[in-house]
């Protein structure tokens, strides 16, 4: 029988657990000093022009910009940068910037200077619009994508959507109904992808092998320009909230390049670290596998942008869809009983952490959202009462 280990080994265990805790702190601070020290600078800067409405205004906006589309990226592009890792990151970057160009373009034709697709234009029962346009800015209303910056440093694939437009919306009725929305699309892609793949996988397996033909290559980028220009009717909002909501031609083009260049920075990147999201996926990197994830995507987008124009956080939709393929295949692999039950434990490990670190932005969102809002605030406090 073992001995009991005495209080001063204990001591020193705890001792030597303490110094292993600093010493890593200490290696992830000199890794990370000059994101610290960018992110420092940020907001030292949002603290200083929140109280000017014009510039705050363009600095929220262009923090916005970067922050939700590499964030985001995972979602749209993601399987686009794994799979096409041996192509140029200009090619790649010049072909989504165009599609992007072109998406916003017609928006902003169709509904006279708009680029959300009317997704700003959301209205509560009462008829009040759900987001209206900002005329002065709080504090955390400029921070909050710089809180996304963060996050997207630390791989957590959160909703740009709770966080960016939970702090300018009106009331938590309008909250409410975005969180809903995300939720039914998070089942919904979950089922889809376990049912979708659940039934293809052995077909995959069996045809998937060698090198994919050459007609994979433009169905893959066909699909996934189309995924794309869905994500971007979708999600612009989240950019554009910080702007009129009608864009002048001048407005237009600082809104449209700020963005293309941004695309641009994402693909030198390769996607940055939260990449690695997508890339710890089974089979991602096959442009087969990933022109199949895109296609359900990009269904399940267009499916819920038919039905109302209310903000749809498609991050909870896509770690969703990913979540149910991943189950959906481990559940189909030809294996041992014991081998098989370890990898769908696996397989639900990996999905309780991506909806986990996605409630995690959720809950942030409404943090920031009661602390800006008082309104908002006070009604959340009533309903808990």
């Amino acid at each position: 029988m073992p001995k009991p280990k005495s209080k001063a080994k204990k001591k020193d265990d705890s001792l030597n657990g303490l110094r292993r805790i600093i010493f890593q702190i200490f290696d992830i601070v000199r890794e990370e000093k000059n994101f610290i020290i960018l992110i420092s600078a940020l907001f030292l800067i949002a603290g200083i022009v929140y109280t000017s409405p014009g510039i705050a205004m363009w600095f929220g906006f262009l923090l916005a910009a970067y922050s939700a589309v590499s964030n985001d990226s995972i979602q749209t592009i993601g399987t686009f940068i794994a799979s096409n890792a041996d192509r140029k990151w200009y090619v790649l970057w010049l072909y989504i910037g165009a599609i992007f160009l072109g998406t916003v373009l017609v928006s902003w034709i169709i509904y006279d200077g708009d680029v959300t697709f009317q997704r700003l234009h959301t209205k509560n029962s009462d008829g009040t619009l759900a987001f209206p346009q900002p005329d002065s800015f709080a504090f955390l209303q400029i921070a909050a994508p710089i809180f996304l910056l963060v996050l997207t440093r630390l791989r957590m694939p959160v909703s740009t959507t709770f966080l960016l437009l939970s702090s300018f919306a009106v009331g938590h009725e309008a909250v409410g109904s975005v969180i809903g929305k995300s939720i039914n699309a998070y089942i919904l892609a979950f089922i889809l992808g376990l049912v979708v793949w659940f039934s293809i996988t052995k077909l995959t397996k069996k045809h998937f092998k060698g090198e994919p033909a050459t007609w994979w290559t433009p169905a893959q980028w066909i699909t996934s320009g189309a995924l794309w220009s869905v994500w971007i009717m979708q999600d612009a909002a989240n950019i554009a909230i910080y702007l009129p909501r009608a864009l002048d031609l001048d407005q237009f083009i600082v809104f449209s390049l700020v963005v293309f260049l941004g695309l641009g920075l994402i693909f030198y990147l390769k996607g940055d670290k939260i990449q690695d999201i997508v890339n710890e996926k089974s089979e991602v990197t096959d442009i087969r596998a990933a022109t199949l994830i895109d296609f359900v995507y990009a269904a399940i987008l267009i499916y819920k942008l038919t039905i109302s124009i209310i903000p749809m956080s498609t991050t909870w939709v896509f770690i969703g869809l990913l979540g149910g393929r991943e189950l959906g295949i481990r559940l189909r692999e030809n294996a041992k009983k014991q081998k098989k039950r370890r990898r769908v434990k696996e397989a639900f490990a990996m999905i309780g952490k991506d909806l986990g670190l996605a409630t995690v932005g959720l809950i942030v969102s409404v943090i920031i959202a009661m602390a800006v809002n008082e309104g908002f605030r006070e009604e959340i406090f009533h309903l808990v009462q």
